[in-house]
């Protein structure tokens, strides 16, 4: 743990700081402050479980203050390697600071402050200030100063160089050239260069846009692009380090057999010569890796300065004058009719110039070596890109030199033998693919009828036989081959290794656990070496290189896309220090590797992007909990606004019309009937946005609800519901739901439709919570919303059982009904109807909402009845052209019922519910006089007046009269659609509107009451 020096050691500060709060009378005393302090903290380390905060900067602002000046220390993550990280004030302890209650809590803090500090402990801070910590972030431990760190030569150059200069370098480079000739070779290297330099100019602006953690390639995929892209091509990509270590150790013992062969010593044959020496190289290699890098740094430098001394010997070697064995073999020095003979290609044993780039190309997929190995790089954003860009330029300059002065010495083909020196006492014509050598005096004719076994094309030894001292270049092959494969070796489980850390696939976090003071992979370096030990049972060289290829072009095509990406979402967190790149030029790679993929071999492509594209899929659907700020997030927003911006452009049209719904369901815990219903019609049609709306002054409300905000969005994840949570803070309830209804959704993209629960306590709740509910629904139509209000007989509130913790099951037992009629819209329904009572032409949302139901899985098995009003002695008529309507609708119905009786006074039963309902809510005044009229409706204008009753006493008796034919009807139905009436403002009281919409709906199975806002939801229009 690390504290401020002056926080730990100076208590006599503290202590003065307390009597100054004393000697203030209670007033506010910053209990960070420090007079000493006008610096940046100075940390220590201490064994401490917590920190305080940071004292404040008296003579940055010449007053005692909480706010802090800008520093390092604050932005660093919470289980930061380079240094711990400061805490900030809150923005409430800045704004609250002189109230009570932070007053108590400053109190407290300089006291425990003080306190901590005589006993050696110290009190938690007062707030993080930081969003919650990365996962990325690893706690540092107590060895840490032991660990090797790396700069960018011994680090990057030196390593991507060496593993670069691998197997191609030295065993067939030449064949290469003889088989492209060195125009076409030049284009190979030429091809392979630009894809590596391209791909490491996006590197470098991707790893100098923040700090690179281990990992390397995977790391710099899955936080650019996500974990769905990294956890995909991270698997890839150490799979195809670890086969590349077959591949360099397979050159490697392909070099010693043919040194076998020389003296007449192999042991069994020549394949099985590969595999045995191959495996027990691999054994040597994984016992230096496992050492630790610090030893296989060492064995890095010294492959090094052998590969140097065996690279300058061949230079040296074209230069000395050939003896006659070796122009028998093929090697003339420096001659301009070989170099022009050499020029054009010559293709042989079914070879093409993709076949021929396909086995040269792994020699360039050296350079992620440094990236690999990122995390023990001491800066590592400073020197991937110097170290890996400058090895790409002198490893292509050198495979290019060293190939073009091979063509200009070596012929294509040679017989060997000394008896092929021309006699010029006997005339020889010189023609055919050996008429340079003819010229030169050596007759290798007979390699145009038979296969000779030296020259370019035949001799996989040619730079032994160019160079001054042959053993020297035997001695670099194994150099360049074994430092590649220990590049490879040590490369793969650190990718793993970082993987399996982020627990991206959860069944590999096995392979996690670091071991020793450079958190070695162990456990990763003997799953490579198991892969590689199986490839290296193969054997053949040539079978091996295309399937690396193409694994490493696909990483190659993910880096540079995901600096195009990066680049393309514009977001202000994209700020890389390496400059030199461009989006088009990223682009432009990716494409290039994707090309390159399918030209070297089209079903390992197609192989290499089925098995991305299967593991990309995994990772999706598994969605682990991470949040790195993908750029793939910063292109989702763009579009999103984009979007809606184009959507703001053009005006609404029937045909497009969906339901949008503002649901006021309080938490999404507290209505799940309400919400399941409101998702049930939105769901891949329109915008659902569940609402709370905490009342109270918003001193007290406020922070309660930003807590509810990323709470209730997260249950809203965690449920899958397609569906925003808004909450609005205000001091009554109407209000909040008149802001909502206002000011929710984004243009186009903002609610037309009102989905509220019924208000079952009306009778007992009071006239204030009456007028606020009743009053909701007014607003609602003023606004020009669709309304639906839905009714189930138990009850929709089931927040006195969630809010139960500890006693959930006690209390949802007592409440058995209440929960099942919670969850019934979770389930599937059973067989049977929805009832739609289409009573009011409301531009059509009665009768598109339930039909948007019917296309849902949960409700197939539901069918539509259709049932209307009509008039008396037309009810068939009426029918008939209901049934048009909705064929033009193109909508189905499995019936149509027409009542032509709704005008028939209710039974006096049921109008004497009705009058239960409203008596306690009347004024009675026809026994009154008109001065005690006027008083009672002044004091209680809300209750319901005689004249009221009369006036509208056909509506209220065609509710009344609604319900008989319901129960009749429809009791038997999964959800009964009503429309809704409207009540009059300023006419209807809102008792007796509720007193309607209460006996219209009572004793019903769910039952929802809809009036849309009178404009079409409808077409039958084209």
């Amino acid at each position: 743990m690390l504290l401020p020096y002056s926080s730990h050691n100076n208590i006599s500060n503290q202590f003065s700081s307390t009597q100054r709060f004393n000697s203030n009378k209670g007033g506010h005393i910053n209990s960070a402050y420090d007079s000493n302090l006008d610096e940046p903290p100075v940390y220590e380390e201490t064994n401490d479980d917590h920190r305080t905060v940071r004292p404040s900067v008296i003579s940055a602002f010449g007053h005692d203050t909480l706010d802090r000046v800008p520093h390092i220390d604050f932005y660093r993550n919470a289980g930061s390697m380079s240094g711990h990280r400061a805490v900030r004030p809150s923005l409430q302890e800045l704004h609250d600071v002189f109230q009570k209650v932070s007053e108590c809590r400053c109190v407290r803090c300089i006291r425990s402050l003080c306190f901590s500090s005589m006993v050696g402990t110290q009190s938690p801070p007062l707030s993080s200030g930081t969003p919650s910590d990365d996962l990325e972030s690893a706690a540092p431990t107590d060895d840490m100063k032991g660990m090797v760190k790396f700069g960018w030569i011994r680090g990057v150059l030196v390593r991507c160089m060496l593993n670069i200069w691998g197997v191609m370098l030295f065993i067939r480079l030449s064949w290469v050239f003889g088989q492209a000739g060195w125009g076409l070779g030049i284009v190979i290297i030429a091809l392979s260069c630009v894809v590596t330099t391209i791909t490491g100019i996006s590197m470098s602006a991707i790893c100098t846009n923040g700090v690179v953690r281990g990992g390397g390639a995977y790391y710099m995929i899955s936080r650019s692009l996500g974990p769905e892209f990294g956890g995909s091509i991270g698997l890839i990509f150490a799979f195809a380090n670890a086969v590349g270590v077959s591949m360099y150790v397979v050159g490697f013992a392909e070099t010693v057999v043919d040194l076998l062969k020389e003296n007449s010593a192999i042991m069994v044959d020549e394949m099985n010569d590969i595999r045995i020496i191959g495996c027990i190289t691999i054994v040597l290699l994984l016992g230096i890796s496992v050492a630790g890098m610090e030893w296989e740094a060492k064995a890095q430098i010294i492959l090094l300065v052998i590969l140097l001394v065996a690279i300058v010997n061949v230079f040296v070697g074209t230069v000395i004058p050939a003896t006659n064995e070796k122009k028998a073999q093929g090697f003339f020095n420096y001659r301009s009719k070989i170099f022009l003979e050499n020029f054009t290609p010559a293709f042989r044993d079914g070879e093409t110039f993709f076949s021929v780039f396909a086995i040269f190309f792994p020699a360039a997929t050296g350079i992620l070596a440094g990236a690999n190995i990122s995390g023990d790089l001491r800066d590592a954003q400073a020197a991937l890109p110097k170290g890996t860009l400058l090895a790409i330029l002198i490893t292509g300059l050198t495979y290019l030199a060293m190939a073009l002065c091979v063509a200009a010495t070596v012929v294509r083909d040679a017989t060997g033998n000394s008896s092929s020196i021309i006699n010029h006492t006997t005339p020889v014509i010189c023609n055919g693919s050996t008429a340079v050598a003819c010229e030169l005096g050596y007759d290798f004719s007979s390699c145009e009828v038979e296969k000779c076994k030296f020259g370019l094309m035949n001799n996989f030894q040619v730079m032994t036989l160019v160079s001054g001292f042959g053993p020297l270049i035997i001695a670099g092959t194994f150099s360049a081959t074994l430092s590649s494969a220990l590049a490879s070796l040590v490369s793969a489980p650190k990718v793993f290794q970082a993987l399996c850390k982020d627990n991206i696939y959860r069944a590999l976090h096995f392979f996690a656990k670091g071991h020793g003071k450079n958190n070695e992979p162990i456990r990763g370096y003997v799953l490579t070496f198991i892969i590689s030990v199986a490839f290296i049972l193969i054997g053949d060289l040539n079978t091996i290189a295309p399937i690396i290829s193409n694994f490493f072009l696909a990483s190659y095509a993910l880096i540079n896309f995901s600096c195009f990406h990066a680049s393309y979402a514009k977001s202000p967190g994209w700020r890389p220090a390496y400059k030199y790149y461009n989006m088009w030029l990223s682009l432009m790679g990716a494409l290039l590797c994707c090309v390159v993929m399918f030209v070297i071999n089209w079903w390992a492509a197609l192989l290499t992007y089925g098995i991305e594209f299967l593991l990309y899929i995994y990772v999706t659907v598994k969605k682990p909990d991470v949040n790195w700020g993908s750029s793939t997030q910063a292109v989702t927003f763009v579009s999103a606004v984009s979007n809606a911006l184009s959507l703001s452009g053009v005006e609404d049209h029937v045909k497009n019309f969906r339901p949008q719904i503002l649901v006021l369901t309080g938490s999404t815990r507290s209505r799940p009937a309400l919400l399941d219903l409101a998702h049930s019609f939105s769901k891949n049609y329109g915008l659902c946005i569940t609402c709370e709306v905490f009342v109270g002054p918003r001193s007290e409300t406020v922070d309660e609800m930003n807590n509810a905000m990323e709470k209730n969005q997260l249950l809203l994840k965690k449920k899958k519901r397609k569906a925003f949570y808004a909450a609005v803070a205000c001091d009554n309830f109407r209000e909040g739901a008149e802001s909502l209804l206002q000011a929710s959704g984004l243009g186009r993209m903002k609610p037309n439709t009102l989905m509220i629960g019924f208000k079952k306590n009306w009778r007992t709740a009071g006239a204030e919570a009456v007028q606020s509910y009743v009053g909701i629904l007014h607003d609602a139509f003023d606004f020009e919303y669709g309304t639906a209000m839905l009714r189930v007989n138990q009850g929709l509130d089931v927040s006195h059982i969630v809010e139960a913790e500890g006693l959930y099951d006690i209390v949802a037992k007592m409440n058995e009904k209440l929960v099942e009629a919670s969850l019934q819209f979770k389930k599937k329904q059973p067989k049977g109807t929805i009832d739609v009572w289409w009573l009011f032409d409301d531009g059509g949302l009665t009768l598109l909402l339930p039909y948007i139901l019917t296309t849902r899985k949960k409700w197939k098995d539901c069918k539509m009845r259709i049932f209307m009003a009509g008039q008396p002695g037309r009810s068939d008529l009426d029918k008939e052209e209901m049934k048009g309507l909705l064929k033009k609708f193109r909508i189905n119905c499995s019936d149509i019922n027409v009542f032509d009786d709704l005008h028939i006074k209710p039974r006096s039963e049921s109008l004497k519910e009705l009058q239960e309902m409203i008596e306690p809510f009347r004024l009675h005044e026809g026994s009154k006089d008109a001065d005690q009229i006027r008083a009672l409706q002044k004091e209680q204008p809300w209750k319901v007046t005689d004249k009221e009753l009369s006036e509208f006493e056909e509506k209220t008796h065609l509710q009344v009269r609604l319900n008989e034919l319901l129960k009749e009807h429809s009791r038997s139905a999964n959800l009964i659609i009503v429309s809704m009436p409207i009540a009059r403002k300023e006419t209807i009281s809102d008792f007796l509107y509720m007193a309607w919409l209460d006996i219209l709906t009572k004793d019903l199975p769910p039952t929802l009451l809809i009036r849309g806002n009178h404009k079409s939801v409808l077409t039958f229009y084209s």
